[in-house]
Order: structure tokens, then sequence, then C-alpha cells
């Protein structure tokens, strides 16, 4: 970046928007370029021989130059078009050449006075030279030849003050008071200062007894400092007596002085303080001052500055300056404005100044986790399409790194803002190039993150894309009258066709993704605008390619982009007008894109020592390179908090600060980085941790000297003395009070009169000596060990007159703490005088501040000197009053106390109570405002505990604990602490008789200690009938022991008692291996680990120890059974989806001559295929369970190794069980409900994987439980269930509900049985009832019958059988199906209308056939055939099958009989 001096338009130009708005910028550019015509038009003219003329000639021209060029120039192009002759081309070209040789003439003459100048300035700076060089010689620290003389004066007599100082240059005298710096102005009529030839003397006029101090003159020059003191005393008289009375004054003694103010004083009032603000707010820093004196004509000047940088009023500032106060504004506040303020009050007498630190946090990142704004964004090296953007990177604390920056750019007038990079750049550096010519801009830059973009920085300041050599491109030529002649060296350098190249074509900024190139423009380089082309070459591929083919560059300067890391390019630039282009400059030496600036090294040790009580001064080393350098960024945190905040937010360049808004009494830690363009560097070490609190200053009489007592009151007079009470100062100093100093006037004296000589120890003191009826006035100062502090204000007058009303006195020293939100304990000390009576009691009394009314806190006296005051309203601000009782009335009130505003402090600590290791009860307060000369002052019932006995108090930094060294009931009450220099803080802790016991049961467990048991002592029985007692502590040291009684005998570690201790979990163990009957008792582990003692016992007597021996024998014998093959499960059912009832065990140890069975009942089970012991599990199923599987089932393994056996007994309860798993599971795959017609009624059935009547389920109607009866008859099958209603009526109607109840859950099918799914079924019902009875009633053959006969011929054959019918059946025989009739061969006969009978007599083979009987009435019959097969005698009787009775063929009834009733 070039460093050139701020070019022309930067001083001159006017920013101005695309269309020109600004009529002064128009102006100034129409006269820019008027100047440029007219230049080139004069030297045309001068070129084409007008005449040859001297200087007095150019002036006449210079008067006529817009007339004539305008003529010429019409007479030029009329000679042009006519053909000119030679003559007229000649004369043009002598009057060209004599203005030429006067322009040489005048710059001749204009060089010559500049030689003059020069010659004259190196004459003036040789003259400065040796004056410097004389001064040096001479020069000397101040050095004092006569010192100040020691004066002791009476009071009202003048006094003078001299001494004599030399040295060069000449000292700065100041004079000081018990060092204090004297102001004259502020008392004109007590100080007069005067200083001639080296003799300074102070003048003080009538001194009185407050003028007796040590005066000090301080000489200081750039070379040293020198001091002198002296000591003033001021007698005082007794009776009042005058040193000269006025009748004998002398006459020539001054009255009256003439005030004449040598300077104005300024006394500042109220300063603005460290301020923190966030970015876009407003903000206004005031100061408020005494101005002395108050001239309107003549005041001081205000000026405010930023890091010692003047402030004037602009966009973002504001300043105001009247009435006594200086402001300054601050519209939009951004980290910029963040830094030391100071307000310089310049006066003749000297400056006045105040500082403070305006602290500017970043706003709320518009997406979480983003950086804050860059800031401070400058432009550098302007040119006509081309500038440099700076700025300095944001601060990362907790958000990411930042990965780049995006550079914005905004036409001025116009709000539209384009992003110049397309991806983000990692320096705080960029060239932005594409401007458009004498358009001027304003840029922003945000920072890029992981998590996303910044807000923007505040806008630069506006930049004119110009060319800054423009203006030295130009040249005027003051000619006489005042006129002048602007030429422009382009019209001098003749016409040039096509440029020269380029010179001095170099790098000026080297950076890993571009370069910079800078060169000079061709000499001459004609009239014509130039513009360039830039073509690069990587080093060793002998080809050039142009970098800016499509838009050529206006300025010499350009970045070039794109340029491959690591490698070596050289470049060339090359000229170009509208005429042509130029050759190609000289080749560049080789460059290679690399950052040139690395980022810093971390800081080195950074250390942290006290300041105020929020503020800590920060020092590190700097970092080892630190060229380039933005600044540094300090960060603190909370020790053991491990989160980090920012203390500052904008770079600062020196290598201390101080850290402001810490917590006062906390413990930090801070850390330091370095920041450069290219970013921020590593962190530093952390510092040591520090606590924040205010560091002491003894060296400074003003910051370690008390501050002053108050609150004098008068306690008791007798007539001749008087007892006086007051407070003690707020603060000591940083040095305990060691005692009071006290003063007495009378009311008409003006001279005080010293008390004590020696110092008081107490806040009340007896004053005697005193003239009874007089009025006195007090004031006591406070004194340390660094000195005596500011005295307090005088008292009101007390008249010395003896008290001898019967009412108490005022009570005193009034003191205020513990301020909550809505209360306070206000204390006080009792009245020395107490009345003819003892006191009683005393009177609360409060007010608001700008109330009249007082307001009495307690009804009743209270005995006590304190009093909690509580309904008081937050925020309000109160004053109190304490009046004492006796028997005569109530007394004198005690002086109205300080207002306090009663609002509880933030982070305000109480009093708590707690048990140290020891067992020591204690109450322990922390205060981290404390300082290192705060006193924690302990208290019961609100008196300081004296009593080394019972309490013990230690105290350590900021943490203070009161011990009770004997606690006993006596120890209840109130206890309170108060913290000196400090702002009041204070607490109480009531010790009532709950938390003293807690607070003693704690203490009895830590002084005798026991061991915490995570388990008492218990037993297990291990697999192999082995007993294990053990007993498991908290924790247990190397050291600890433990004993194993068993029946009050120890027992030790045996092949019988196996003992065992793992400490490091706390476990102690015993293994017995048998357990027999003889081990009936009591077992007890005690422990012991240091002073901690334990024990836990177990008693194993009775049931309780044939409990464990039961189970020792079990487990042994289950021990054995698994040493061959045996049960690793036992049996145990299941019940399948398929509803089946499983019974299963697992089997272990088995081989493949393990021999597996199945019992039930004792007797062997039939199974299809005998068990996979390999698989280990076996398998007995039972489909459709029923009462018929009850019994014993058993299952057997058994081979050489043993014998085992598993059984259950499917009955009882596992039977109900199993039945009602089978229910649940049957239940899952039930059927909606289905209706079934019957002769009988409707049935409803749900059809099941299985169905049990023992199954619990239940039929419900419009929800009311169905009982099985004779009307609703309830059963089922294998898979169903069903519900029969008998003649089903209209009543039942309605919905119906069948639940089968599983073990986990019921499942419910419902039917609504009305409407016309009641009809339908009732009709059907009807008609099967119909069909039913005429079934029942219709003719039928009841039996008899065969279906074949075989009879002998010649035989006589009986067919007979017995018929039924209601109403008798009709009766006919068929053979072959006809009928036959009756004869002597067949005959027919039908007894009691049941027994029908055919007799054929005499058979024959004719006989043989088919016969039937056909029996049947209205309700329908049926038909019986038999075969008759008659054989010839000595014939083989054919076989027939035996038992086999004929089947009847029914006959259906007629129509009439089937249909239903009604019908």
């Amino acid at each position: 970046m070039s460093s050139v001096a701020v070019p022309f338009y930067q001083r001159r130009h006017k920013h101005f928007d695309q269309s020109y708005r600004n009529i002064q910028t128009r102006y100034v550019l129409e006269e820019y370029a008027a100047r440029k015509a007219a230049s080139r038009q004069a030297a045309y003219y001068e070129s084409s021989g007008l005449g040859k003329t001297t200087c007095r000639l150019c002036a006449r021209r210079a008067r006529t130059l817009a007339h004539e060029a305008m003529q010429e120039s019409r007479k030029r192009s009329h000679e042009q078009k006519s053909h000119v002759s030679d003559e007229k081309r000649i004369r043009f070209a002598s009057e060209l050449s004599a203005l030429e040789k006067e322009i040489h003439t005048a710059r001749h003459r204009a060089r010559e006075h500049l030689d003059k100048l020069a010659v004259q300035r190196m004459v003036e700076e040789n003259m400065a030279l040796e004056r410097h060089i004389t001064e040096e010689r001479i020069s000397r620290a101040p050095e004092i030849l006569v010192r100040l003389r020691s004066h002791t004066v009476w009071e009202k007599m003048s006094v003078s003050l001299c001494f004599t100082v030399q040295g060069f240059p000449t000292p700065v005298v100041q004079w000081y008071k018990n060092e204090e710096l004297i102001f004259p102005a502020s008392d004109p009529t007590k100080y007069r200062i005067e200083s001639k030839y080296g003799v300074h003397v102070l003048h003080i006029n009538r001194a009185d007894f407050d003028d007796s101090a040590t005066y000090s003159a301080v000489a200081t020059n750039v070379h040293g400092q020198a001091s002198t003191n002296c000591a003033v005393i001021v007698r005082r008289f007794r009776e009042d007596e005058e040193p000269h009375p006025a009748a004998i004054m002398p006459f020539h003694l001054p009255l009256s002085y003439d005030v004449c103010f040598t300077h104005i004083d300024v006394q500042f009032l109220e300063k603005f303080g460290v301020t923190f603000a966030t970015e876009g707010e407003t903000l206004t820093l005031k100061c408020s001052m005494l101005i002395t004196p108050e001239l309107k004509r003549l005041r001081p000047r205000a000026e405010w500055y930023r890091d010692d940088v003047l402030i004037k009023d602009s966009k973002w500032t504001k300043l105001y300056f009247g009435e006594g106060q200086a402001a300054l504004s601050f519209s939009h506040l951004n980290k910029d404005d963040e830094g030391l303020y100071t307000l310089r009050m310049v006066s003749r007498g000297g400056i006045s100044e105040c500082s403070a630190y305006l602290f500017v946090r970043d706003a709320d990142a518009l997406i979480a986790g983003a950086p804050g704004a860059p800031m401070d964004v400058k432009c550098h090296d302007a040119n006509r399409d081309y500038v440099i953007v700076t700025w300095k990177p944001p601060n990362t604390t907790s958000e990411s790194p930042v990965i780049g920056y995006f550079v914005d750019k905004c036409e001025v007038g116009l709000e539209n803002w384009v992003q110049c990079n397309d991806a983000p750049v990692k320096v705080c550096k960029y060239p932005v190039t594409g401007l458009q010519e004498g358009r001027s801009y304003i840029f922003r830059v945000r920072a890029v993150n992981s998590a996303g973009i910044s807000r923007p920085s505040r806008a630069s300041e506006p930049v004119a894309a110009l060319d800054p050599l423009d203006l030295e491109r130009t040249q005027t030529v003051h000619v006489d009258e005042g006129r002048k002649i602007v030429i422009s060296k382009d019209d001098l350098e003749g016409d040039v066709q096509i440029p020269g190249p380029p010179t001095n074509v170099h790098a000026s900024e080297i950076s890993k993704t571009y370069v910079v190139l800078s060169w000079d423009p061709p000499v001459p380089r004609g009239r014509e605008p130039l513009t360039y082309f830039i073509e690069k070459s990587m080093v060793g591929s002998g080809s050039w390619q142009r970098v800016n083919a499509q838009v050529a560059v206006k300025s010499p300067r350009y970045a070039v982009f794109d340029l491959a890391e690591g490698k070596p390019y050289v470049f060339r630039v090359l000229s170009a007008n509208k005429n042509g282009i130029s050759d190609p400059s000289e080749i560049t030496e080789p460059i290679q894109p690399q950052d040139t600036i690395v980022l810093p090294s971390a800081p080195g040790q950074v250390v942290a020592t006290r300041n105020t009580k929020t503020s800590v001064v920060v020092q590190w080393d700097k970092p080892k390179h630190e060229e380039d350098l933005y600044g540094y960024y300090i960060d603190y945190s909370v020790v053991g908090s491990n989160r980090w905040e920012p203390s500052n937010h904008k770079p600062i360049k020196y290598n201390r600060f101080v850290v402001h808004g810490l917590e006062a009494g906390e413990q930090y830690v801070f850390r330091v980085k370095a920041a450069n363009a290219v970013g921020l560097s590593e962190n530093s070490q952390e510092s040591e941790a520090v606590t924040v609190q205010a560091a002491l200053r003894g060296s400074v009489s003003h910051m370690a000297c008390p501050s002053y007592p108050h609150g004098i009151t008068l306690l008791n007079c007798d007539g001749h003395s008087m007892t006086l009470g007051w407070k003690a100062p707020t603060y000591s100093g940083g040095s305990p009070i060691l005692g009071y100093y006290m003063d007495k006037r009378e009311a008409n004296h003006q001279n005080w009169h010293e008390v004590n000589s020696s110092l008081i120890t107490r806040t009340i003191y007896t004053v005697e000596d005193l003239t009874e009826d007089a009025f006195y006035e007090f004031k006591v100062a406070a004194a340390n060990l660094v000195g005596i502090g500011q005295p307090s204000d005088p008292s009101e007058h007390f008249k010395c007159k003896a008290w001898t009303m019967p009412e108490p006195g005022p009570a005193y020293d009034l003191m205020i703490c513990e301020v909550r939100n809505t209360s306070l304990v206000l204390l006080w000390k009792a009245p020395v005088y107490e009345g003819k009576s003892p006191i009683t009691g005393y009177l609360v009394d409060y007010k608001e501040v700008d109330s009249e009314d007082w307001i009495t806190a307690n009804e009743k006296p209270t005995s006590k000197r304190y009093f909690k005051v509580t309904d008081l309203q937050k925020g309000h601000t109160y004053v109190f009053k304490v009046r004492a009782v006796n028997d005569a009335g109530v007394g004198k009130s005690s002086e109205i106390s300080e207002p306090v505003l009663v609002e509880e402090r933030p982070g305000t600590k109480e009093i708590y109570s707690g048990v140290d290791d020891e067992g020591n009860i204690y109450l322990a307060f922390e205060c981290k405002e404390a300082t290192d000369a705060s006193q924690f002052a302990w208290g019961k019932s609100y008196e300081e505990i004296d009593d080394s006995h019972k309490f013990k108090i230690e105290t350590e930094g900021n943490h203070s604990k009161l011990y009770f060294k004997n606690p006993d009931k006596s120890d209840l009450g109130t206890y309170s602490v108060s913290v000196s220099d400090t702002d009041g803080v204070s607490s109480s802790f009531v010790m009532d008789d709950e938390e003293f016991e807690r607070l003693m049961a704690l203490s009895y467990e830590i002084k005798n200690p026991t061991i915490p048991l995570k388990s008492e002592l218990a037993y297990e029985v291990l697999d192999k009938g082995e007993v294990r007692f053990w007993i498991q502590a908290e924790s247990l040291s190397p050291d600890s022991t433990f004993r194993f009684v068993i029946n009050d005998k120890e027992v030790e570690n045996s092949d019988r008692h196996k003992i065992n201790c793992d400490r490091s979990n706390g476990i102690i163990e015993m293994m017995m291996e048998k357990f027999t009957i003889d081990n009936e008792g009591t077992y007890t582990v005690q422990i012991q680990d240091g002073k901690a003692k334990n024990q836990s016992s177990l008693v194993l007597i009775g049931d309780a120890f044939k409990n464990v021996l039961a189970e020792s024998e079990l487990q042994r014998k289950e021990f054995l059974r698994k040493q061959g093959p045996h049960f690793s499960e036992f049996l145990y059912w299941k019940v399948t989806e398929e509803c089946e009832v499983l019974l299963s065990c697992k089997v272990a140890n088995t081989k493949k001559e393990t021999d597996f069975k199945w019992y039930k009942d004792g007797s062997g089970a039939d199974v299809e295929e005998l068990p996979d012991l390999q698989k280990g599990e076996c398998h007995l199923s039972i489909p459709k369970l029923s009462r018929k599987d009850e019994g014993v089932y058993k299952a057997t393994l058994s081979d050489d190794r043993g014998h085992d056996v598993s059984s259950l007994e499917l009955s009882g309860k596992v039977y109900d069980d199993i039945i009602l798993a089978l229910s649940g599971m049957s239940g899952k795959s039930a059927s909606p409900l289905k209706i079934l017609c019957t002769e009988e009624g409707i049935r409803l059935q749900c059809f099941l994987k299985y169905y049990n009547e023992e199954m619990k389920v239940s039929w419900c109607h419009r929800e009311s439980k169905i009982s099985s009866g004779e009307k609703m008859k309830i059963g089922g099958g294998d898979d169903v269930a069903w519900l029969q209603i008998s003649e089903p009526t209209e009543k039942d109607k309605g919905n119906y509900t069948f639940e089968i109840f599983g073990d986990k859950e019921s499942y419910k099918r419902t039917l609504d049985l009305s409407g016309q799914a009641f009809d339908d079924a009732y009709a059907e019902f009807q008609r099967l009832k119909a069909a039913a009875f005429a079934e029942k009633n219709r003719g039928k053959v009841i039996g008899g019958l065969p279906d074949v006969v075989t009879i002998m011929d010649g035989k006589t054959l009986n067919l007979t059988c017995t018929v039924f019918g209601n109403p008798d059946p009709e009766v006919v025989w068929f053979k072959n199906d006809k009928a036959f009739e009756i004869d002597e061969h067949y005959s027919f006969s039908l007894e009691q209308g049941k027994y029908a009978s055919l007799t054929i007599k005499g058979v024959t083979s004719e006989d043989s056939g088919k016969y039937s009987i056909h029996v049947k009435n209205k309700y329908g019959g049926e038909t019986v055939d038999v075969t008759v097969s008659v054989y010839r005698h000595g014939e083989k009787m054919p076989e027939i099958k035996p038992g086999q009775l004929a089947k009847p063929r029914p006959i259906p009834p007629s129509e009439e009989v089937l249909k239903p009733e009604g019908e």
C-alpha cells in the first residue's frame, strides 16, 4: 500500500451521488473542466504562431482567451474547409512558438522563486537546529537555590512563602497544602501566587487555625522535578485577644483586595464513570462542573478525546457544552466507539480533565453462534476504479473461530449494498475493483464462521473513485493583476498517437490469494485517456495470459486474483488509448503469492493485580513478533466456571488494561490474545487467580486517611462539662482507626481550640472546663497509621446548661444494618443521662424522607438496644430516631439517622451455620466486598462478643467464622456480624432450639464417628450349601481392622471359617462350608477405621436358624443332584395357540445313554416319539384338556451317573389355572355370535378353538347376566358355546353378550337380536317347531320287520310289526309295489291299532319278492320294505346277515299340516 500525501480529491472533492445532485460538487467539476479546456486552447494558439509577445501580451491574451478561442476555432474550421494557404499556417506556427517561449520564461522565474524559498527554508532549519543544540547544552533539571522557610504567625496575620529555583526550560511550579493542590481561583481572598525571575511566592491572607499545615512547592520541567516544603503554624490567642486590635492596626495593611483572576478554575462536580453499553443503543456521557469565574465572553474550551484522538461532530457523535455541563452523545453505538474517553477543559489556567472507559458489547447475533461484527473499516489507496479496504477482526470467546469476511459496497446516495467477494476473504484487507470513475462509495464488512454470518460493521467514510495524480499533472501560472493560467501536462506533451509502455511495474502488496500490481504511467502519456491491460505468466510456462481481457483498467494499479498457490509468476502491463496498444512493459521479477503477514504468536505471561472493588489491572508480556499488530483482546473467567467472557470488544494497542465490571470478592483468571490482519493468536496462558478487592494505597494521604466522623450528639451536660458522642467514619482508609481528635469553639468565635492532645479511643468523650450557659460547637477528626483524616462538619450549637429533667437523655450512635427489601435492623447505645429513674425501654420512630409524620414501630417499649423494623416499602427512603423511656416518661429523641434506601443489594449473603471436620459448631459469613482493612465484628444480641472462653473468631480473607467452644442452651439467641470498610454489609442469624439440636447431633456424629454401612451383616446360601456372611461399608482405609464374633467368641481365619476383606469395596465376608446344627447363635462383625467404629449383628436362633439350615441342605442336595443328568427346569405347563396344553421341562448334563420317560399316575405314558435330550427340552402334549386328563405327571432321567425325577400334579388349582389360560387363548379366536334356530327355540352360538364347560364364561341380555334354566339354557361343545332361548317371545329381543374370561383379560362378542333379525329367527323357529311336531305324530313303523326273510316253501310266513301314529295311521301292504287283495293265501290283521301283521300260508316260490308296509296319517308316514326269499326243500338256505332291520322310507305330510300357526 503506497504512503503518499493526501490526494487532492480527499481535500477538496465533495462526495456526490450518480445524478450529481450536489450543486457545489457540480460547480467544482465544471470549473475543473473549464480550466483544463482553457489550458489546452492556450497551448494550441501559442503553437500556431499568433505573434511574439512578452508576459504582458500573455496577460492580454488571457483576458480575451475565451473570445479569441471561439473566433479562431471558427476561422480554423473555415480555413480547413476552404484549403487554407501556406501563409496562414506559417503565421499560426510562429504565434504558437512565441507563446511557448513566454511560458518557458514564466516557468524559469517560478523556479527561481522556489529556489529562493528553498534556501530560506534551509537557513531556518539550520538556525532551529543550532538553537536546539544550544538549548540542549544549557538544559538542566530544576534546582532549588533558596528553599522554603517555616513560619509561626498569629491568627489573622498574613504570611508569604517564597523560594528560588533555576532550570532550563523554565520550570513550572505548583503549590500544595498537605499534599493537596492549591487553586487560588477557588478562594482568591485567601491565596495569591507570584512568579518572577525564578523567585516564586505564595501569599496567604489573614491566616487562621485551618491554615496550619505543611506547604510544598514542586518545580517540574522535561528533565526532572524538585520540591521543597515548610510548616506554617498559626497560633491562637487567649481571652479572644487580637494581635493587632482594630484601633492600632497598621494603616498600610490592605483591608480588601482587588480580585484579579489569572486563570479560569474548573472544578468537576459530577463525572462520567466507566460505562457499559451494547451495539445499536444510544448513549450520552455527561459531566457537570463549576466554572470560576463564570464569564460569558471568556469560557473554557471543552474537548472530547477517544484514545487521545480529538472527537468532532459527526453522524455518530454530537458534542454539547453549556450551563455548567459538557456532554457527548452517540446516536448509534458501534464497537468502533469503544475506548478511553477524556473530557479536557482548556483554559488560561491550564487543563482540567476526567477520563473513563466506554465498553460496547456485541449486539445479539442474528444467527445463534455467529461472530461479532468487524470494526474500524477504512479505505486506502483509492483511484479511478480501485480501493483497498481494511478492518479489524472481532473477538471470539465462546463462538467458533472466524473463517473469513465478506466486503460490501454501496454508492453514496443509494441504499443498495452489493457484495464484492464471492468467497470469504481470510485476511482483514481486500482490494475492491470495478468502481465507476467519479462516483463515491462506502464500504462495510461482515464476518463468517461455521455458525453463520455476523451483523455488518459500521460503514466506512465515503471515498471517491478519482485519480490522485490528476492534480499533479496540472500547473497554474500566475500572471499580473491576480490572474492565472492553468496548464495541463497532457497538453504540453504533443500529439502522442500510441502511448509508450508503463514503467516501474512492481508488486505493491502480496497475499496468498492475490497480488496488487502498481506501475507508473508512460511518459509522455498524450492527451487521450489511458487504459491498461495486465498479463501474467507462470514462471517456466513460456505463455502469457491477459488478466483483464474484458474490462480495461483505468488506474495504475490492479489486484490479480486466481493465482495458483505456491507457484511463481511474472507480470507485464500494456498501455492503450483510442489509437492503439503500447508495447509490453518490462517483466517483473518472479512473484510468488504468499501471506507476508502470519498469525501473531500468543502473548507472554499474564499478571493480574487488584485495583478497585470492581476492577483488576491486567498486564502481559508482548509476543515475540509484534509487528503489524492491531492490538490485544482480554478475556476473563470466574474460577471454576470455565466460561470465558470478553473484557474489551475492540483491540487495545498497549499491554496493560484495567478490566472493569467484575463482581467484588469473586476470583477471576485472565487470558490475552493478539490480533493482526490475519486473525487472532492462540490464547495466552491463564493468569494466577486474583480476588477482586480494592487495593491499598497507603502512600496517598487522601485515600489512606480515614473518612470523616459524623452525627455529633450531646449526651449529657452538668453545667461545666459536656459528654458528646459521634459515629465512626464509614471508611478507615485501609488501616485501623487509632482514635479521634476533637476541636471546640464558642458560638461567637471563629477560632477552633484543641480539646484533647492524646487520642480518644472511643466514640464518646466528656469535654471539661466549659463556661456555663455558653454555646459551643464541636468537630471531630479520626486518625490511623497514615495520618489524620478530614474533620467532621461542625456540630450544632450546644448550650452548656446542666440537665435536670426527669426523663432520660437521647440514645446515640444509631447504626442501621441488615437492610433488606422490606426490613432493616436499627442499633443504638443507651443514653448517658438516665434521668430520675432507670430506663425501662425504647421507642423506635421512622418516616419517609419526604413525609412529615413519624410512625412508631413498636407499640410497647423494647428493653433491648436493637430493633428490627419490618413492613417497609421496597425502594423507599426512610430516616429513624430512638427515644428512651423511664418511669417519668419519654425522653429526648436521638439524632435523626441518615436516609436509608430500603432495598436489598444484589448478591447479599446471610450467616450460615455448620460443623467442621472436628465436630466444632460454627457460624460463618462471607463478604466479597471486604478489603484488607475490613474487620468482621461478631455480636450476640447485637452486643460485641468478647468472651474468649465460649467463642473463638477466625477470619481469613473475606471469610469469617464464629466457633462455639462449649455449646449449651445458653448459646441460644440472635447472632450478628458487620463488616467495616464496606457499604454497611451485615447479617444476623437466630440460633433456636431446633437449629441448636440439629447442630449438636451433627457435632456428636463427627466427634463420635461411625463407619457408614451400605449393608448390615447379612447371609446368603451358595450353590454347594455354603453359607456366606458379609457386610459392606461405604469405604475402608488400608489401616482399618475388623473382628468376627460368633456367640461371644472371636473366630479366626481357618478352613472352617474362611474370612476375607476387600477394603477397596468395603466388603468383609466369612465363608462356612458346612453349616450344621451346631452353628446356631449370634454372629457379629466389629469394624474400626481410625477413630470411626461400627458393628453389626445377625441373630440365627430358632426358626430363623432352621430356615438357613434347611436352605443350606437343600442347596447341597441340589449341587449333588446336578452332578448327573438332571432337570435344569422342572415340569411346567403352557398353553399353545392351538389351545393344547403342553407339559415341558428342561434337562441338562445328559448323554446318549440317558433314559427319559413320561408317567401319568404311576403308569407309563405313551408318546409318539422320544424327545431329543441333546436339545435340552422335552414336551408332552395334551389336546382338548378335560377332567379325564387330571392326574400326577412325572418325567424321569436316568443313566449310570444318577437319577432325577420331576413331577407335576395336574389337578386342583393347577387344573383351574390351565383352564383359565385356555380361556384366554380360546377367547382370542372367538368368532362373532351367530343365530341357529331349532324346534325348541333360538340358539346363539360362538365358535372357538376350544371350549369346556368348566371355562369361566357368561351370557348377558341387555347387560343383565343370564343364568341357565328352562327358559335360557347355556351349553356348548368342543368348539362351540351356545345359549338356547326356548319358546322366544317379544321380551327376548335385545342385545346379547357372550364374554369369556382369561387369566389376564376377557373377550366379548355381542349380537343384537331385534328387528328383522328377531323376526327371521322367530319365523324359522315356528317352521322347525311345526316340522318337529309333525315328525313326532306321523305314522311310522316302530320295529319288528327284518329287511330280508328266507323261508322254505310250504311253510307259513308271518310278518308282524308295531305301528304308531296320532291319529292312528292307515296301514296298507304292497307286494312288489303293488297292492294285493286279501284271500286265503294272504291275510292281514291290525290289532289294537298298533300291531300289524301279514300272513302267507303255504308259501311257494311265487311268493318270493318285495313286500312293503305303508303306514300313514295326516302328518305323514313311512314305508318299510321286506325281501322274502323262498327256497325249496333240499336246497341250501341262502346266507343272511342277522340283526338288520328294514330301513323305512318317509312319506311327507300334507302342506296344510306344515303351515305355521296363524297362517
